[in-house]
């Protein structure tokens, strides 16, 4: 504790040690022993004098932002985002990479391994000076155990990923669910910022929230808060257990995309639906524009079944939903202001595929310097 409270002095401007121990009310033998270690460590260094005010002029110290890096990862559909940042959480360099269908755990790891090998190639840390790896996963995680419960689209069901992943990477490894990771980025860095308490609501290969009460995300008994997916939104099938829920079966990319494909004349491949649906139903496609109201009426019910459990100040709408424009956006708040009494503030994401690489580098700070380093 003594350790993070000088650090955070320290990124906040640079002090000397006497001002250290004013600003923590720590002793000045204390901040003295503290600090030479995290000078050894390379946290902290000396950059000269400053201003003197009787006497001999005091030794300035700031807070060494490079002298370890972090690393985000985050799988979105077949793709996976990385990036590697300094201990402010600059992002310093960007890697990504598609996986051929059909995505599976082992692809998913060797994929890992080999966008971390670019990233250290593309920058000045080596591998011993890499403080951790935050990675987010599609799928139900368990953090504390390092295991997934639930993942549709790897497979990594109960499997222990973490100790996989630590092993080979050679890196202490911190998971979480793939939105949860998006949600801390957006918080932080983006269209949540300022906010207490928020929904991301994000629509990919499948559906699902991200939860923040007081500034905190919020993860449930068992990780799985936030899985709204499963909500009973649209026409219901039997499923099995390894299925994704009713509602993404319905209205995530591919259920939506399965519908549209009869529908346009012509569609471009791994680009967004959204877009091109929005194209079509304003040349008259009368089709298309059912689709479109289709879906946004089936997102709004998914948005008016949270909301009115939640009531947060603020909407974050991820995915595919940054696509919305202006008439999806003013039909879909409509709904809502029929739907449920009080309609919060509804944004899109701003930060685009980089919010869960942010949400996963921000993991990793958090822990930082409690970890002092991978071999303790």
């Amino acid at each position: 504790m003594n350790r993070e409270g000088i650090l955070y002095q320290l990124k906040q401007k640079r002090m000397s040690r006497a001002e250290l121990a004013a600003e923590t009310k720590l002793s000045r033998p204390c901040i003295s022993s503290l600090v030479d270690e995290m000078i050894g460590e390379g946290l902290i260094r000396e950059i000269g004098t400053g201003q003197s005010r009787g006497g001999r002029k005091p030794v300035l110290l700031e807070y060494n932002s490079q002298a370890f890096a972090v690393v985000g990862a985050v799988y979105e559909g077949n793709c996976i985002h990385m990036a590697i940042a300094d201990l402010h959480g600059h992002i310093l360099s960007r890697y990504q990479a598609r996986l051929k269908p059909p995505a599976d755990g082992e692809k998913a790891l060797a994929a890992l391994e080999a966008g971390l090998t670019k990233l250290l190639g593309q920058c000045s840390f080596e591998r011993s000076q890499l403080h951790g790896i935050g990675i987010g996963l599609p799928g139900i995680t368990e953090r504390n155990k390092g295991t997934i419960s639930f993942a549709p689209s790897t497979g990594w069901m109960g499997q222990p990923v973490r100790q996989a992943l630590e092993e080979r990477l050679g890196l202490p490894v911190f998971i979480d669910n793939d939105v949860n990771m998006m949600t801390i980025g957006e918080f932080y860095q983006g269209a949540g910022r300022g906010a207490k308490n928020l929904i991301q609501i994000y629509v990919g290969s499948g559906i699902g929230a991200g939860i923040v009460i007081n500034g905190q995300l919020y993860r449930g008994s068992k990780e799985a808060a936030g899985e709204i997916g499963y909500m009973m939104i649209g026409p219901f099938r039997n499923r099995s257990q390894r299925e994704y829920g009713v509602f993404e079966s319905n209205f995530g990319v591919p259920g939506i995309l399965s519908k549209a494909q009869p529908l346009l004349p012509s569609w471009e491949e791994g680009a967004p639906i959204l877009p091109q649906l929005q194209a079509a139903a304003a040349e008259g496609h009368p089709e298309a524009r059912a689709l479109l109201q289709d879906t946004y009426r089936h997102w709004a019910f998914g948005m008016a079944n949270v909301a009115s459990i939640m009531d947060p100040e603020l909407l974050v709408l991820g995915g595919e939903m940054i696509h919305l424009d202006e008439q999806g956006l003013q039909t879909i708040q409509e709904l809502l202001s029929r739907l449920i009494p009080v309609v919060p503030v509804i944004k899109t994401a701003s930060l685009g595929d980089q919010a869960g690489i942010i949400g996963a580098v921000h993991c990793v700070l958090e822990s930082f310097p409690n970890h002092r380093s991978w071999s303790e």
